[in-house]
């Protein structure tokens, strides 16, 4: 064996790595740039710099690295709005867009790392306190070994810290303020001073979030306290039978026949169920029945001020929608629906079929930037997954015009009266994220035989405007740069 060829392979690895360690350290050569350049992208992750990492920076840092969104193919809404009033329109946009950051917290979400091998003990999930209530940090602690003296310090942005009882001669400093520090020889003492740690929110807000910063020489850690006003519970008694548990609601315009059609069928199979009628007809004629009411509202308002109407006069956990024009037949059974809902209570909206047209479809969102706002498709057909525990039902974002929904829960998203004409999938737009909605097979209802009515497909089916100025609506409202159906 030739030792001296190994020794001499031995010494040039050895040079090799020394000099590979030197270049990194010396910054002239990148890892992350030599990662970024051999890696697939599909392979990247979120990485941090090395003067982050050498700084042990643990955050907070932004949730998200927003970037702008790509229209291709589709229309931009801001065309859709007059050219002399667009930079208006765009700076009360990003004003209004701002405060609903603000409003709904999504400033709040952040990012924070945890040191490796912290010796430092805390809450990171579940601390909850009621505003302006003093309430004591659960779980702090320190596990160290053995030290001349043990100091820990805390500090807070929103509120004040302090130690419950502290005795004399405990090494407490900052009482009451947003900065507290505690000293002992005795790590025991110190754990002790740790689990009587108060925290008091000098905010009042009904919704919102500090940071602890915990550190311990040269280790940090920093954890969120949310503070929340407690919510008081709305219930509704569903009773004894699907009576009590389920209103049926209905919009009608111009089409009485229809109308009459609908609840004679309804009838058949469910003589004492209350039906409500929103009714937004040029000529209104009056429709009766035994718990039956019917709201007449000035004339053409409108598909989902219509929903909205209906909706409001609902006493019921549930609502059955159902659109005039359809009839009940031995397959629709409102006891289906209703069973789906029990067994699965965190579902909002369960939808249907049409005959046999199951409609439904997923809404593919990417916020884009803050600036240009994002970019929406609707996805005929398409589904997350199926409901656990529901072989018959998947999860998806929107269903037809025949569904059961939590009357609760869909009076927090409502309908928006701007749309009166063309509108179906706006509404589910707007529960994206709010509503748990659920598509079910042998769930049906029938469809009336269309007749001709010339009036009534004049409101039906507008002009090319009314399709422009909701796109437009959408700029403004949803914060989207482009849409596609």
């Amino acid at each position: 064996m030739n030792y001296s060829f190994l020794f001499k392979l031995f010494l040039t690895g050895l040079c090799l790595t020394v000099l590979g360690i030197y270049s990194i350290q010396s910054g002239f050569l990148d890892v992350t740039d030599v990662t970024r350049r051999l890696l697939p992208s599909g392979t990247r992750r979120l990485q941090f710099s090395k003067q982050r990492l050498s700084d042990h920076n643990i955050g907070p840092f932004p949730s998200k690295n927003r970037s702008s969104c790509s229209c291709e193919g589709y229309t931009l809404n801001a065309q859709h709005v007059p050219a002399d009033e667009l930079e208006d329109l765009q700076r009360r946009r990003s004003e209004e867009y701002r405060q609903y950051q603000l409003r709904m917290g999504t400033k709040m979400e952040s990012l924070i790392l945890a040191q490796p091998n912290s010796p430092l003990q805390y809450p990171i999930q579940g601390f909850v306190v009621a505003p302006l209530a003093k309430t004591v940090i659960p779980g702090l602690a320190l596990h160290a070994q053995k030290r001349r003296l043990y100091k820990v310090s805390l500090s807070v942005n929103k509120g004040v810290l302090s130690v419950e009882d502290p005795l004399d001669g405990d090494q407490v400093e900052g009482q009451g303020r947003s900065n507290l520090t505690i000293s002992s020889s005795n790590l025991t003492q110190l754990n002790d001073l740790l689990s009587r740690v108060t925290y008091t929110s000098t905010i009042y807000h009904i919704k919102t979030k500090d940071l602890v910063n915990f550190s311990f020489e040269e280790y940090e850690a920093i954890f969120s306290i949310v503070i929340k006003r407690p919510s008081v519970p709305v219930l509704y008694d569903p009773g004894t039978d699907i009576n009590s548990q389920v209103t049926i609601t209905t919009k009608t315009f111009l089409r009485y026949d229809e109308l009459n059609i609908l609840i004679n069928s309804i009838r058949q199979f469910y003589p004492e169920i209350k039906i409500i009628i929103a009714d937004d007809s040029l000529e209104p004629q009056n429709v009766t029945g035994y718990n039956l009411e019917q709201y007449i509202m000035p004339p053409a308002q409108g598909w989902f001020a219509g929903r909205n109407l209906a909706v409001s006069q609902v006493t019921t956990k549930y609502f059955l929608w159902v659109d005039d024009d359809y009839m009940f037949n031995n397959n629709t059974r409102i006891e289906s629906f209703v069973e789906i809902m029990e067994k699965a209570p965190e579902l909002d909206v369960v939808g249907g079929a049409v005959e046999r047209n199951q409609f439904f479809f997923r809404l593919q969102y990417d916020e884009g930037d803050e600036e240009e706002g994002g970019c929406l498709r609707r996805l005929h057909r398409k589904k997350m997954q199926s409901v656990p525990g529901l072989n018959s039902c998947i999860f998806v974002d929107g269903v037809v015009n025949y569904f059961l929904a939590r009357t609760d829960a869909v009076r927090r998203v409502g309908f928006d009266p701007f749309l009166k004409r063309v509108a179906h999938t706006e509404f589910f737009l707007d529960g994206l994220g709010d509503l748990l909605i659920a598509s079910c097979k042998g769930l049906s209802v029938s469809h009336q035989k269309k007749r001709k009515q010339s009036n009534y497909r004049r409101f039906r089916f507008p002009g090319q405007k009314d399709g422009r100025n909701k796109l437009a609506h959408h700029y403004f409202k949803n914060y989207l740069k482009c849409i596609r159906y």
